[in-house]
């Protein structure tokens, strides 16, 4: 079998297919010559800056990133520049977005918990390596083919997120209400959008930034206790929110283990009586009506 031609060549890397960048400049997936593994490669305009940084501080940013290593964040391979444009090199997932899982429909209780427990575990890890991310949505998650959540690593060189665009605009929907402000972002931002994301998973829609109703309110199927935990992260006022993600991962775990003693996630439609059944017990029924009826007829005869 043929090897793909390149459409093109950064550094050692052979592009092979244009993906849609879901972010800013070109998105490619590429082959690394040198250690013989699928990439993939952001290519950032020449002029791009974000959050004050420049491209070239951009890359040195990354670079920092690349011992950084959590299974639920895609893993940074390397960072330079080629023709006055920075690029970016990370692992090439096959999977889906979260927001194609999603699919317009609640997602299974149990399931959108154990996702967001592995968001939220792998911020946990940022914030303690010293990142915020700032670019959390539906859009930007993968769920690799295994089913696990992965969180892209490039805002977490850029440290800023996506710069809002025509483009990227549904990725900064999920910005906490400081951030929507023009406010700093910081920890606790990163938690808004965890919860932002979760509540998504369970009703279809965003929290208001001016305070969210309970999930439960239109999915009969979360419990309180969840209900709880969600609006603490997505609470207006950062101080209200959890003040670690950490702490919020531990409430999840702990949310999903009393689903898991009820013994499923309480989204399962309890499944129709199967024909045979329904006229079994009708049969059963008339024999004891029957038996009564002889019953009494006996008494009295006797």
């Amino acid at each position: 079998m043929n090897a793909l031609a390149p459409i093109g060549v950064i550094a050692h890397y052979n592009l092979l297919e244009r993906l849609d960048p879901a972010g800013p400049g070109e998105l490619y997936r590429a082959r690394d010559t040198r250690h013989g593994r699928t990439v993939a490669i952001r290519w950032l305009p020449a002029d791009y800056t974000d959050a004050g940084m420049s491209g070239a501080a951009l890359v040195e940013r990354a670079r920092s990133l690349i011992p950084f290593s959590h299974p639920n964040v895609t893993t940074i391979f390397d960072a330079g520049t080629q023709d006055g444009r920075a690029y970016l090199v990370f692992e090439f997932l096959k999977g889906q977005s979260l927001r194609a899982e999603m699919g317009g429909r609640p997602v299974n209780v149990r399931r959108a918990v154990e996702l967001a427990v592995q968001i939220a575990d792998a911020i946990a890890d940022a914030h303690a390596a010293g990142y915020v991310h700032g670019g959390l949505s539906p859009d930007s998650i993968v769920i690799t083919a295994k089913g696990h959540a992965k969180i892209p690593a490039f805002e977490l060189a850029s440290r800023g997120g996506f710069e809002p665009g025509a483009d990227d605009a549904r990725l900064r929907d999920y910005d906490s209400p400081e951030e929507a402000r023009g406010q700093r972002a910081d920890d606790r931002s990163d938690i808004y959008s965890v919860g932002a994301v979760l509540y998504e998973m369970l009703t279809t829609r965003r929290p208001s930034h001016r305070g969210a109703a309970a999930p439960s309110a239109s999915n009969r199927h979360v419990i309180r206790d969840l209900d709880e935990v969600v609006l603490k992260a997505v609470a207006p006022n950062p101080d209200l929110r959890y003040q670690s993600s950490a702490t919020f991962a531990a409430e999840l775990r702990a949310v999903a283990a009393i689903l898991d003693v009820r013994g499923g996630a309480g989204d399962e439609e309890a499944a129709p009586e199967p024909e045979s059944t329904h006229v079994g017990r009708i049969v059963l029924t008339a024999i004891v009506i029957l038996a009564a009826v002889a019953a009494i007829v006996w008494w009295f005869l006797t």
